[in-house]
């Protein structure tokens, strides 16, 4: 997608209240597209959308909620209803980086609901759209862990190998048909999201830390605009993305 075409696109981008998908919001809206910012924070979203202006609508959805996600395009001014891009960035780990025998079903199985299964219900959502225009760009943030497994990891792990397929199958599905498929697939990221997993600031600052070197939220955003902004006849199919030391 060039310049003259993202000064029409919207884009809906998941887990845009913090991190990664705070990051590809700020970068796009400069970028001149529209988003629509969609979280599960609504003090933060509304936030968010007041300091990006008019371009950016704040749609509080939890996307493992089917119907909420099923219904979602009903919440949405016309203006932001034809949504040619979707950047599927939704995800956590909580609880992990423990021994699977240290957390409950649950909490594993959580992980999965989020990362996998919300993921399936966007896409879902608006496969169809695209296909009625015969164009759009669906973009997954999947993980090095979707590559190569890391002991302590394993709910989150299988929830990237599954983005990892998912978004392979998905791009031989529609192909020829006009929607591209593209996968970011970053190393460590420092962001909140170790915060989030461990339940600790101090132990997440210690964490990242203990690394020579980490991406920053706004790398991640770099790599998806180079995807987006490519000509139609490119289609970034994976972009493994890592930090150097």
């Amino acid at each position: 997608m060039n310049k003259s075409e993202s000064e029409q696109a919207v884009v809906l981008v998941s887990g845009a209240s913090s991190g990664i998908g705070e990051a590809i919001c700020r970068l796009l809206i400069e970028q001149d597209y529209r988003v629509i910012a969609l979280a599960r924070n609504q003090p933060r979203l509304q936030q968010l959308a007041d300091e990006l202006g008019a371009d950016c609508f704040p749609l509080v959805v939890d996307v493992t909620d089917a119907r909420a996600v099923a219904n979602l395009r009903q919440e949405l001014p016309e203006s932001f209803r034809d949504i040619g891009v979707l950047v599927n960035n939704a995800g956590h780990d909580t609880g992990g980086r423990r021994n699977f025998d240290e957390g409950s079903a649950e909490q594993w199985c959580d992980i999965i609901e989020t990362n996998v299964q919300g993921t399936i219900r966007l896409t879902h959502a608006l496969i169809d759209g695209m296909l009625s225009r015969g164009s759009g760009h669906i973009v997954n943030l999947g993980s090095i862990a979707g590559l190569k497994p890391y002991a302590t990891g394993t709910a989150y792990v299988s929830s990237k190998f599954a983005i990892h397929g998912f978004s392979e199958t998905l791009r031989l599905d529609y192909a020829g048909r006009g929607i591209r498929v593209s996968e970011i697939l970053p190393g460590l990221v420092r962001s909140g999201f170790a915060q989030q997993r461990l339940g600790d600031e101090r132990q997440a600052q210690d964490f990242y830390d203990s690394f020579e070197q980490c991406l920053q939220a706004e790398d991640v955003a770099d790599t998806v605009l180079y995807a987006l902004q490519q000509p139609r006849h490119v289609e970034i199919a994976q972009l493994v993305v890592i930090p150097v030391f």
